[in-house]
């Protein structure tokens, strides 16, 4: 029996021919119902970025980050236009670009600011939107507002999720909170490795489905990302299921 070679351009090509034959189909059947996602995290540095791009990717969506605090020579913008292999997807520029990393209401009041909701405004596109958001659900933006007030009704949330001490409380006072504004928790997504008593646990108690799991890799690139995205994008195209 001939051995069948299946080459790292196949890979590409067989991932642009899907992205071809969906859209197409879209096309057929009439018009596409975009999703506007949320990424949020249970704390900070837990794996909102590397998520946002596999999202991103496996969608073919818009990548916006509204408020980015420090680093922005090589911000999470950058990141991800960085891991991407799709060429449909387009990244908005951030409402607020702040120096300092830091808290975005500390990080505006360094730079000599305040941080108004009322510009944080929505960029248009026809094409699904994934939005990041900054640390945590109630990271402060002035005295008044948070991250949460970012959310709207209409967009799906996928809270990231990463195990260590304290983590349960953490994702369980994230995804209550959410429920409490009445905002739609689409999924979760756990980062690094494995804690089955934890996961069921959290699954169980919150009700919220599993979208899957990132796990502790060597490193991420544009294959790395494009693999996830593979794997995740059955879930993440049934997200009101």
């Amino acid at each position: 029996m001939s051995k069948i070679i299946i080459k790292p351009n196949m890979l590409l090509q067989s991932r642009f021919c899907f992205g071809q034959c969906y859209n197409s189909c879209l096309s057929l059947c009439g018009k596409q119902h975009y999703m506007k996602i949320f990424i949020t995290g249970i704390s900070t540095d837990v794996g909102k970025t590397i998520t946002s791009a596999i999202v991103t990717e496996a969608l073919e969506a818009d990548y916006w980050k509204p408020i980015q605090a420090g680093d922005l020579d090589q911000s999470d913008s950058h990141k991800i236009k960085s891991y991407l292999s799709n060429l449909k997807t387009k990244i908005h520029p951030n409402s607020y670009a702040l120096n300092t990393p830091a808290s975005p209401h500390l990080a505006a009041e360094i730079d000599g600011i305040v941080i108004d909701i009322q510009k944080i405004t929505e960029p248009e596109t026809q094409n699904h939107l994934v939005i990041e958001g900054a640390g945590g659900l109630f990271v402060p933006l002035n005295k008044t507002e948070t991250i949460a007030d970012l959310i709207k009704p209409d967009y799906k949330v996928i809270v990231v999720s990463r195990h260590y001490l304290g983590s349960i409380n953490h994702t369980l006072l994230t995804i209550e909170a959410l429920q409490h504004r009445n905002i739609k928790v689409a999924g979760i997504i756990f980062s690094g490795d494995e804690n089955p008593a934890t996961e069921s646990l959290i699954l169980n108690k919150t009700g919220v489905k599993m979208i899957g799991r990132i796990q502790e890799e060597p490193y991420f690139d544009k294959n790395v990302i494009a693999e996830y995205a593979d794997l995740f994008r059955e879930k993440l195209l049934n997200l009101d299921q």
